[in-house]
């Protein structure tokens, strides 16, 4: 699986002056799956925003964006609800968890779509991550780093090509975010995955095969 991105922009940024030479916006730039990219911007740059237009939920970009042989602007909603179950997985920056539900529970939402990881597999990542002891606490009782934790599990719990990070260790010290990113490395190699971590600037102690300026 690949991505082909041609001269996009967000239309949002198109009077921004960035004051520096992008490596994706309005560029050609390719991203292959089994990769680690790291795409690092200030704040208010499009992080999310590139992020959100690779998962299909923006399209209002200029430029061409192909998936394998596919553009993005073509493909159907429910082609999108595929890809999201079997090749796309993601944690938001803004974790989108269920507040009134278990840290479980939201992990199982995920984890029913595709019976890749066991309740057993679930509380080893958890018991990894530091979290075992609050699967069975409402997501709203949890601090925002536990939630981060959770939300992991959570984007670990499918099959994919792509994993995509939006920022997710913005609340956690050195240890647990080592811990995560073990974890993360782990789970890509065994899906001969790669994953898109964008950042503020951080590389977190980590080598990948390409960082980019966005």
């Amino acid at each position: 699986m690949k991505y082909t991105l041609e001269n996009i922009l967000p239309n949002p940024l198109k009077e921004q002056k960035r004051g520096h030479e992008s490596d994706i916006w309005e560029t050609t730039c390719t991203l292959e799956k089994g990769k680690k990219y790291l795409i690092t911007a200030p704040s208010g740059k499009g992080k999310s925003t590139f992020l959100h237009i690779l998962y299909g939920l923006r399209k209002d970009f200029s430029g061409t964006i192909t998936l394998d042989d596919k553009e993005l602007s073509t493909i159907a909603t429910n082609a999108w609800a595929d890809l999201r179950k079997d090749n796309l997985a993601i944690v938001f920056q803004d974790l989108r968890l269920f507040s009134k539900l278990s840290a479980l529970d939201n992990i199982l939402l995920k984890s029913t779509l595709h019976i890749t990881k066991s309740k057993v597999d679930i509380k080893e990542m958890a018991k990894k991550l530091g979290v075992a002891s609050l699967l069975n606490q409402s997501c709203e009782t949890l601090s925002y780093g536990q939630r981060q934790r959770v939300a992991i599990i959570r984007a670990l719990c499918q099959p994919f090509d792509f994993l995509f990070l939006d920022e997710p260790f913005s609340h956690l010290d050195d240890a647990n975010t080592d811990a995560a990113f073990q974890l993360i490395e782990s789970v890509c190699t065994e899906q001969s995955a790669g994953f898109l971590l964008v950042s503020l600037g951080e590389k977190y102690g980590r080598v990948y095969d390409k960082e980019l300026i966005l």
